[in-house]
């Protein structure tokens, strides 16, 4: 008796060798004769390229943008929407353009449960202190109290020295208090000039002889952290020297995914 054969199951590829194996591309040579952008080979990496269209300036994004920034033709663009939209990381709107989907989010929360807020903070606060010479330190409010978090003190021996966990009254002012009061209910007579430049400035206010500059900390999500600032001797520590202190954290924030700005949908509390 002749034994059968068994003919083993084909073999399924990957995404990547699927895109490396994939037949020539139409697009990819129309690409190099209209300019446009060299979409990428892969399929996974064509994905990745529709999703990084979208950026805080291009929120919703028509059929015809994103072949523009990726340089895929829309039979190609429409089967991987398809795919991405399945998977709930882009969502189709009634108008027709396109936006990132839920599935995003929930990515980007467990992104943030990996991190604690000290570990993205402390480089800040180190590499601020670093720029700028002064000491820095990271508040949060608490009732009616301001307590220190984090802080990165200065080598310099005359300096305002900050101790974590240092509570202080809200009342007794101070920069980072009036940041703290115009995000969070509070009255500051600095509430105007906080909501239209972003920072607070005071110079012997709750300390004679030292001058801070304070700026409100936000979550990528909008959230209101808390107030970031940078103290020092006010004989050294000028208004234009506080000025640049600004621009340093912003910098430094931003790398770490902080915002110093509220969104756009924010309005300040009641008092």
């Amino acid at each position: 008796m002749t034994p059968t054969r068994t003919t083993p199951p084909p073999v399924k590829k990957s995404l990547a060798a699927a895109g490396r194996d994939a037949p020539h591309d139409p697009a990819l040579a129309q690409s190099s004769r209209d300019g446009l952008p060299t979409p990428p080979s892969g399929v996974l990496e064509r994905g990745i390229a529709i999703l990084e269209c979208f950026k805080e300036d291009r929120l919703r994004l028509t059929l015809r943008e994103l072949a523009d920034a990726t340089g895929l033709d829309k039979a190609t663009l429409l089967r991987l929407l398809g795919v991405l939209m399945r998977a709930r990381m882009v969502h189709r709107l009634e108008s027709g353009s396109y936006a990132l989907g839920p599935a995003l989010l929930h990515m980007g929360m467990l992104y943030r449960s990996t991190f604690d807020l000290g570990t993205r903070l402390q480089p800040v606060l180190h590499n601020v202190m670093q720029q700028t010479g002064e000491t820095v330190a990271f508040y949060v409010r608490t009732g009616e109290e301001r307590v220190c978090l984090y802080r990165e003190n200065t080598s310099k021996e005359l300096r305002h020295h900050v101790e974590v966990g240092t509570r202080i009254r809200l009342s007794d002012g101070g920069s980072s208090a009036h940041v703290l009061k115009a995000f969070t209910g509070g009255k500051t007579p600095q509430a105007a000039h906080i909501y239209d430049q972003g920072f607070a400035m005071t110079r012997s206010e709750r300390v004679a002889e030292m001058a801070s500059v304070a700026l409100p900390v936000f979550e990528s999500d909008g959230s209101f952290l808390g107030a970031l600032v940078v103290i020092g001797l006010a004989s050294r520590h000028g208004e234009e020297a506080q000025r640049k202190a600004v621009d340093v954290v912003r910098s430094e924030l931003a790398q770490q995914g902080f915002a110093t700005r509220p969104p756009q949908s924010w309005r300040p509390p009641a008092n």
